[in-house]
Parts: C-alpha cells; structure tokens; sequence
C-alpha cells in the first residue's frame, strides 16, 4: 500500500488516475475527445472570481484601453500551457516533481513556499466569489457566506470519488453556464465594434499598471502550469515518441480551444465593464454594485441573476480545480502525501481566516480590493514558475526531441522577460507607495518590504542562471529501492497456508517480506503480496490509472515476487486502487482468506494518525484473522 506520508521517490502525479483514461481510439474526433479535458480544468482557473474582479475594474476605469492585455495574457497562457502539457506527456513528470528532482533542498522549499502562497490567494479569491454570489443570490451576509464555503471540503471529496471524466464533464458544463450568461448580458450592453477594434492596441501608464499586472496575474496562473502537467498524464499515451507525439498535438488542439475560451469569457467581462460602467462614468468598488447597476442600464432584471449564476459557477468550479493543484504541488515538491480531506480543509482555512478577518474589521466594501491583491500575489509568483519550466522545456537530455525549437524558446524567454519586467515595475512602484505612506513605521516598512524583495530577486536570479552556467545533467533520484528477502527465521507457528502482506514503499516492507519468507518456507504457505495505491490520481480514476507511480509500484512487488518465487515460494501479487487502503486490505483479505497478516507498522500516532490516517488499527477490527505486526528493532 501507498504509504500516506513519505512517498516513492519515482512516486507518480495524480497516482490514482494516471493513464486511466484511453486514448486508442481510430477516428480523429474519438481520440479528440479523449484527450480533451485537462485543457478545459485548468482553462477554469482563468475565469475565477479574481478574474472578474480584475476584468470589471480595467473596464469600467479604462473602457476598452485594457483589452490587448487580456489578449497578450492569452496568448502567453496558450504557450506556457503547452510547455506544460509536453513536460508531462514526455518526462513524465508534473513540474513540481520536475523541481524537486533537479534543484537542491532549500531551493525546492523555497519554490514550495511560494506556490502554496499562490494557491493560497486563489482560493482566497475564490471564497469570496462564492459568498459574494451567495449574497446577491440568497441575501447570505458575506461573513456567513465566507464561512459556509468551508462545506464544500466534504463536497468536493465526494464529488471526486465519481472519477475524472465526471469531474471534466461538470466543470465543461459550469463554463457553458458562465458563457452563456456574459454571451447574453454583452449582446444587452451593445458595445461599439469600433473601439473594441483600438482596445488591442498596446498601451499602458503608471495609473493602469497595477490593473495590468493584475489582469496578467489572473489569467497566466502559476499554480496551473503545475496542474496542467499533472492532468494530461491521466490520458494512457503509450511510451513510443510518435506516441507521445500525438499526444502533444491533442493537447495543442484542446490547449488552443480552452484557452481561447476563457480569453472570451474574460473579455465579455471587460466588455460588459467598459460598455455599461465606464460609458456611464461609473467606478465600480465591489462586484456587487456591478450586480445592482447592472439592472437599470441593461433595462432587464436578469441581467443581475445572469451575473450572480455566473459567479457561483466561477468560484465553485476553481474550487474543483484549486484542490487538485494543492495536492499536485505537495506531493511533487516534497514527495509527501497528506490525507485529502485535511489537505483542503487547510488550503480553504488560509483562505476564510484573512477573507473574514478583513470583511469584520474592515467592511463588506473592502473585499473588492481584496480580490484584487490576491491576484497581483499570483503575478508576483508567475516567474518563479515559468523560469524552470522553460528551463525544463529547453532541456534535451530531459526532452529530446521534444526539446524546445529555437523560435519557442525566443517567445517563452520573451514570456518570462514581459512578466518579469511587469512585476518587478509594480514591485518598485508598491515598496515607494508603502514607504511614502509609512510615516514614523517606515523603517520597519523597510526592513521587511526590501530584504523580502532583495531575496526573492536572488532566489529568482539562482533559478535562472543556474541551469545556463552548469554543463552537468543533474541525476534523476534513485528509483524506489527493493527490500531485500531476509533469510527464514527459526519460529514455531501454527500450519499456515495463506499470508497476505500489504506493502507500502517503505523500509518496512523488508521485515514484513522477511517474516512472510519465513513463515511460507516453514509450513509451505502461500503469500499474497498487496499493494494499495491511493494518490490523487488513484483517487479519480481508480483501477484504470496508469500513472509513473502506479508502474512503479507494479515493478516493485513484481520484483519482491520474482525474488521470493526464485526461493521455491508460492506467490501472487494484487495492485489496488483506493482513497481508504484500510478498507481496500479488508476487501482483499475477506476475499482470499488468509491464515496469518503480516504488516509493518510505523509507529506514530495521535496527531500523525490524523495527518497520515491509520490503518493497522482498522484492519485488525476488521478481521477476525491472527495479525503479525513488525517494526524496526522488534520482531
């Protein structure tokens, strides 16, 4: 079984669904299908309520002058998508694990810290989308609504349990709801054909910068670049290069229609903004006044329920999303896995705790701006994803002939050139602002606001030039280690002829083999190796996974088998798929009826039983069967 906890070093992303979707399929438009979906998950980050936030503003404060930034945004999001996609499909890798397999320790936390406060600011983002709609839908005060959003950790947990393609199918239908909804309220609004047309044109000062950088930081997501390499190795491509290579050409195609489609979600939005609010000489503070004025200037009371549907949508299906990039970039920076349903339950509460605090201490108003500064944070965190994966991307011993063209690597360092320079001028002009307003605290304005910034520019500095200065490919880690059989130890058990043995990837696994060998070899039993897969991937697809973690852990107890059988034992080996391994090696055992379990048990409790989860205790309940429990140091 996957041990909760520390994970194999060649541990997989998305265990639980990895590969489990086919993609053989003959026809063109089958296989389309097949492979469309990771595309329109992650596609569902760039129409949050921080995007709308963003989007309403830029059009109400500067009319259409704002719509070439949402098109440079999309454009830019298409490529590093992509980039995205072929990292997974070709190394098999999420980007976090990619990270963590190339950059020392201290680089990868650093990196980790980062992207957890990312993900943090978009669920922030999030949460108050969803009471603000619940608000305008339902009358729910916005504290409340903050608070209430804290139950969609249970709902989320179930709703994955009803697998990937379902999860795909419900978010493709919450983005046809927000279409729909902004496709009909633009078509009120009427724009004029002729200054959107001039929007794309280029143009930017120091008034519309902070706008800029938002609308950037809202549609090139950070954390999304690491959950798209995660998803499309869902998909079951097959390991040949002109496999692969298909592969990444069905990614394009669905990359190019996600994304395209988000970009006119986004700039309905900014449309319905420019064309209604900056028309009338209106400033809009808060998404909710955009509900209200909506109503009289469109001359139809829907126009308001429009809106607010749309928003609830918005917030519920990044919430889907959000979750599964938490997951990702744990797992794949540290190669540690924690129990899901307190993995969300933490990500939502760095959310509620500074969306409540700010709506009781400083208003309902103030959750505008709020949504605002959540997306300048994602802004600020884009480069320290986009460099490695360029990085990444560009690397032929990772890639071959996958590797960037010249021409991509010109428009993906201009990429990161663009984003960089955007946020390092909105960082010099934010640390002035903070200074100048500091009064008898400016010192300590500066002592925190300028180290801080000095050391990301550093760690950003490191992750950039390191790669271009070192000739050396740097060693993949080691694949997970087999436990070596232990010779038969001298016992004198009842006539065994039946033994299961869970195993979980760990030094543990050696002292359960070991005492199982002995045993078998005394009374001529056969043993039943188990091993339960439980990663996010297992989690959604189930026993059609077929992820880099999930082939590990067949190679590995096929090896532990092969050594066993090549001792004269009698051996069968099962790999499952289970959010609850507990409940998966009881189902196994009231199948095959064992005579002895044998299982290594680590030791910790209490509060790591609650972070890790429990699963001797369970089993043992569970069966009526004898129980031999080993750890290290005792028999």
């Amino acid at each position: 079984m996957a041990s909760t906890g520390q994970l194999g070093q060649n541990s997989r992303s998305l265990a639980e669904v990895h590969s489990s979707v086919g993609t053989s399929q003959v026809s063109f438009w089958r296989r389309l299908f097949a492979f469309a979906g990771p595309a329109y998950l992650v596609s569902v980050g760039y129409m949050d309520p921080g995007n709308w936030a963003t989007d309403l503003e830029g059009g109400a404060r500067f009319g259409y002058r704002l719509l070439w930034v949402l098109v440079m945004s999309n454009a830019m999001a298409i490529l590093l998508q992509t980039l995205s996609a072929r990292l997974g499909i070709v190394s098999g890798r999420d980007l976090a694990q990619a990270c963590r397999e190339y950059y020392p320790r201290r680089m990868t936390l650093a990196l980790w810290v980062l992207c957890e406060i990312a993900i943090a600011a978009c669920d922030l983002a999030e949460v108050l989308g969803a009471a603000i709609a619940l608000n305008l839908l339902f009358h729910i005060p916005l504290l409340a609504g903050v608070l209430l959003t804290a139950a969609d950790t249970l709902l989320l947990l179930w709703f994955q349990s009803f697998g990937i393609r379902t999860i795909e199918a419900f978010i493709l239908a919450l983005i046809s709801v927000i279409a729909a909804c902004f496709c009909i309220e633009v078509f009120w609004a009427k724009p004029a054909v002729s200054e959107l047309v001039t929007g794309i044109l280029p143009r930017i000062n120091r008034d519309s910068l902070y706008l800029a950088v938002t609308i950037l930081g809202a549609t090139v997501m950070p954390h999304n670049m690491y959950l798209h390499s995660a998803l499309v190795q869902t998909r079951n491509i097959g390991h040949t290069e002109k496999a692969k290579r298909t592969a990444c050409r069905y990614n394009l195609i669905d990359c190019v229609v996600a994304m395209n489609g988000a970009l006119l979600v986004n700039a309905a939005i900014l449309v319905l903004a420019a064309a209604v609010f900056f028309k009338h000489g209106i400033i809009v503070t808060e998404i909710q006044q955009a509900h209200v004025l909506l109503v009289p200037l469109l001359g139809t009371s829907l126009a308001g329920v429009f809106f607010a549907v749309a928003l609830l949508c918005s917030g519920q299906s990044s919430t889907l999303t959000g979750t599964l990039a938490g997951q990702i970039v744990m797992e794949g920076f540290l190669n540690f896995r924690m129990r899901p349903w307190l993995r969300r339950l933490i990500t939502r509460s760095l959310a509620i705790t500074p969306a409540a605090l700010t709506i009781y201490f400083a208003g309902e108003k103030s959750t505008f701006g709020l949504l605002l500064l959540s997306q300048a944070i994602l802004s600020m965190q884009l480069p320290f994803a986009i460099i490695p994966l360029v990085h990444f991307t560009n690397d032929r011993a990772r890639m071959g002939s996958f590797a960037n063209s010249a021409w991509v690597r010109v428009l993906a360092w201009t990429t990161a050139a663009v984003v960089l320079g955007l946020n390092a001028w909105l960082a010099v002009q934010a640390i002035g602002e903070w200074l100048d307003a500091a009064g008898r605290w400016r010192t300590v304005v500066w002592l925190v606001a300028v180290p801080t910034a000095v050391a990301l520019l550093l760690l950003l500095l490191w992750i950039t030039v390191e790669p271009l200065i070192s000739h050396r490919a740097r060693r993949l880690r080691a694949p997970i280690s087999l436990p070596e059989t232990a010779g038969a130890a001298e016992a004198a058990p009842p006539v065994y002829h039946r033994i299961l043995v869970p195993l979980d990837h760990t030094v543990l696994d050696r002292l359960a083999v070991s005492h199982a060998a002995a045993m078998a070899h005394l009374h001529g039993a056969k043993l039943y190796l188990l091993h339960v897969e439980e990663g996010v991937t297992s989690m959604v697809y189930g026993p059609e996974s077929s992820t880099a973690e999930v082939e590990a852990g067949e190679q590995y107890i096929e090896r532990i088998a092969k050594s066993l059988r090549n001792q004269g034992l009698a051996v069968e080996t099962s790999i499952s798929h289970s959010t609850f391994p507990r409940k998966e090696i009881v189902r196994y055992a009231r199948e095959i009826r064992p005579d002895l379990v044998i299982m290594g048990a680590h030791g910790h409790g209490g509060l790591k039983d609650l972070i890790f989860g429990n699963t001797i205790n369970p089993v043992r309940h569970n069966l009526d069967v004898p129980m031999l429990i080993v750890r290290p140091g005792k028999t």
